[in-house]
């Protein structure tokens, strides 16, 4: 075993057959100076890992915000995918992934912490937007113009918005959710601070859960960023799953398989969501982040990445079929996509936990 575990990876890929290049760095997303947040609305082009072909456009709000959230910032967000390795089953669920906080600060110097609400929503965000912090705030999706194809005026799920920019005048903000960047007015705006009448009646409403971000330091770039992105993966290989998740999902499925035709097609979608999807989007952003690494001169198996992949498209192959058996009313217990993916999780997890052994 290499003398130092966290910088295993670095040193067994740097040696490997197709080392880093003498003088060749590598190669590293510019930051670019982003507007200062809470003084006007960005414009704002999604970052590539929500552009272009993917299986899964969409992963879960709070991934998908600090994707975009990175990107405003200037920093490139797939250096801070090693997370993806820890993904486990929960017994009804898959891991809801989210990027570690500490892995945020160290990379990119980006400290997030709880913002306490002791009055007015509204006043406390507009206090952290001006001094240039973003603010993330749970706040109910009937509220956002962007889901209109989903929940906007229909429906009220929890979900997660970073806001920017706050223009109290003129009832409006600016804020980042799922794999954009947006803005509210009006109605829209005094619903997500919880102004609109039907609130002030309700005085046990609890505040919502807030935390802000702001850039405590300077992000690493380059081969520092690269090193410390190895470093993170090694870390987080040691806290994967002892077992595979994958055959633990396998064993519980007749059950789940059951409670399927018993509910609705509602709970489909909730089941959908909470397995197939979140198995796939954190594997296809495994399969991003080990094609970034070796952009950065590190090598591994191509077999690895591809392996990875082959779960989120065969996650997908999976939610189609159930689609299909639950319209039909007819059982599918979807054998061979598991073989597929228990498979493919032994390709991934395993042979990259062995490159730093």
């Amino acid at each position: 075993m290499n003398s130092s575990p966290t910088s295993a990876l670095a040193g067994s890929l740097a040696n490997s057959s197709l080392p880093r290049r003498a003088g060749d760095p590598p190669t590293h997303q510019a930051t670019h100076a982003a507007p200062r947040a809470g003084t006007q609305l960005r414009e704002h082009v999604a970052h590539a890992l929500h552009q272009g072909e993917r299986v899964w456009q969409e992963t879960n709000c709070y991934v998908d915000l600090w994707i975009e959230l990175l990107h405003g910032f200037g920093l490139d967000p797939r250096a801070a995918l090693a997370f993806t390795v820890t993904q486990d089953f929960e017994g009804d669920q898959f891991t809801f992934f989210k990027f570690p906080l500490d892995d945020l600060e160290r990379l990119y110097g980006t400290k997030v912490q709880e913002l306490a609400i002791y009055d007015s929503l509204e006043e406390r965000v507009l206090a952290q937007t001006l001094r240039g912090h973003t603010v993330l705030v749970e706040v109910d999706g009937y509220y956002l113009p962007d889901t209109r194809a989903t929940s906007y005026r229909r429906e009220h799920p929890k979900t997660t918005i970073g806001i920017d920019f706050v223009d109290t005048a003129a009832r409006r903000l600016g804020y980042f959710h799922n794999t954009g960047y947006h803005q509210l007015e009006g109605d829209d705006y005094d619903g997500v601070f919880r102004k609109l009448p039907h609130f002030t009646g309700q005085p046990d409403l609890l505040f919502p859960y807030v935390e802000f971000a702001k850039q405590a330091r300077p992000a690493l770039e380059g081969t520092a960023l690269a090193e410390a992105s190895a470093e993170l993966l090694c870390a987080h290989l040691e806290r994967r799953p002892l077992s595979n998740p994958i055959s633990q999902w396998r064993a519980a499925f007749p059950a789940h398989l059951d409670t399927l035709f018993e509910r609705d097609e509602a709970y489909f979608h909730l089941y959908s969501f909470n397995l197939m999807r979140q198995l796939g989007a954190n594997f296809e952003f495994l399969s991003k982040y080990l094609q970034w690494l070796c952009a950065q001169g590190f090598e591994m198996p191509p077999t690895i990445p591809a392996a990875a992949q082959r779960i989120a498209s065969e996650s997908m192959v999976m939610q189609f079929r159930l689609i299909r058996a639950l319209a039909r009313g007819r059982r599918d217990s979807c054998e061979d996509c598991f073989d597929v993916l228990e498979s493919a999780y032994e390709q991934t997890l395993p042979p990259l936990a062995a490159l730093v052994r």
